[in-house]
């Protein structure tokens, strides 16, 4: 069996073009696991920053502060969360959030959920859905109009 310390193995990883504002760096526990069914990600967000968009999904996640303080906008306002908070945000819109770091010094938030292999992300205040299935791109569209269900078939 493999283990992993979230306090003293974590070698942050960051993604060179997120822009800025949603700049922070990240470790995912998964591979280090051999994890398939679920998936944990240490996050660590300088002060500004946030970790991405105003979203929920088909994933339910959860999240537990490690350090500093996190501000969690959610579908009815916005919370700071301290080391040690834990909070869950189920897999529909009622869990909609955007976690960010509002305060003067870095903050680490483990994050984890399942993985489904195949499902969808919806960002409410940009109107667009994110794809994604095992084994293929992901993919972001803008939400349209409702379309016939037969519209294009053959």
């Amino acid at each position: 069996m493999k283990s992993f310390n979230i306090f003293e193995d974590v070698k942050l990883q960051h993604d060179e073009e997120d822009p800025e504002g949603y700049k922070g760096g990240y470790h995912r526990l998964g591979p280090e696991l051999d994890g398939r069914r679920m998936g944990a990600t240490v996050y660590e967000l300088p002060p500004g920053q946030a970790l991405c968009p105003y979203h929920w999904e088909t994933e339910e996640e959860w999240l537990l502060v490690l350090s500093g303080e996190i501000t969690l906008r959610h579908p009815d306002g916005e919370t700071v969360l301290k080391a040690g908070d834990v909070v869950a945000f189920p897999d529909n819109p009622s869990g909609a959030h955007k976690t960010s770091n509002q305060g003067s010094e870095p903050a680490r938030m483990l994050m984890w959920s399942t993985k489904d292999r195949a499902g969808y992300c919806i960002y409410p205040d940009s109107d667009k859905v994110l794809l994604f299935a095992e084994g293929a791109e992901s993919r972001r569209h803008e939400l349209g109009p409702e379309v016939d269900y037969y519209l294009g078939e053959v």
